[in-house]
């Protein structure tokens, strides 16, 4: 199993790179974003996921260690392969996904080419136990945080998962009235 790889991007294609290490080359998919951030001739290193099929042996890559613990995540949902999670993690970072999946949100998922609603709420439904207690703790309200309706009233106005969760943030921790919390942090939203 291909785990991690480290070398010099010879070229970009349509969603992948070739990545060489040593003197192989590995085609690696990647997401929209990571894709954005390289470069031919560029030095990079790469944690990989090798996904073996029949008729093929892909390689899909990420940034970090969160990333593609992620990916495989979502892959051990039915229905779900790997193009589809890639899809997923490109739509935020993974902070904007394990918030959604642990609020019950399926609307971030939604947005994936691939996956409709009854598919995301069931990926929803049986990945929110396994990421929501790790991100977004047990009930109560952490310093600086925001509530799901919060963040919800947000996104309702067209505000994005994560400018709605970073505005709220910075919305001073004595205020705790939830309409002064959102009217504060659309002052923020709009400066």
């Amino acid at each position: 199993m291909i785990a991690y790889l480290e070398g010099k991007i010879l070229n970009k294609g349509n969603g992948f790179i070739i990545l060489r290490a040593g003197n192989i080359g590995y085609k690696i998919f990647v997401n929209a974003n990571l894709y954005s951030n390289l470069a031919a001739g560029q030095e990079t290193e790469i944690y990989t996921h090798q996904y073996v099929r029949e008729d093929a042996l892909d390689l899909y890559g990420f940034r970090n260690m969160e990333e593609l613990e992620m990916f495989e995540l979502l892959l051990s949902i039915s229905g779900i392969g790997p193009k589809t999670a890639l899809g997923v993690l490109a739509t935020g970072s993974v902070a904007d996904v394990r918030e959604s999946i642990a609020r019950g949100d399926s609307s971030l998922l939604t947005k994936v080419s691939g996956i409709g609603k009854k598919t995301a709420e069931r990926v929803v439904l049986e990945l929110r136990e396994k990421v929501g207690k790790s991100e977004i703790g047990s009930g109560g309200k952490e310093t600086g945080s925001a509530s799901g309706d919060e963040i919800d009233a947000l996104m309702a106005l067209g505000y994005s998962l994560s400018d709605a969760r970073e505005a709220l943030r910075r919305v001073d921790a004595n205020v705790k009235d939830s309409g002064a919390r959102i009217k504060e942090a659309l002052r923020r939203l709009g400066k």
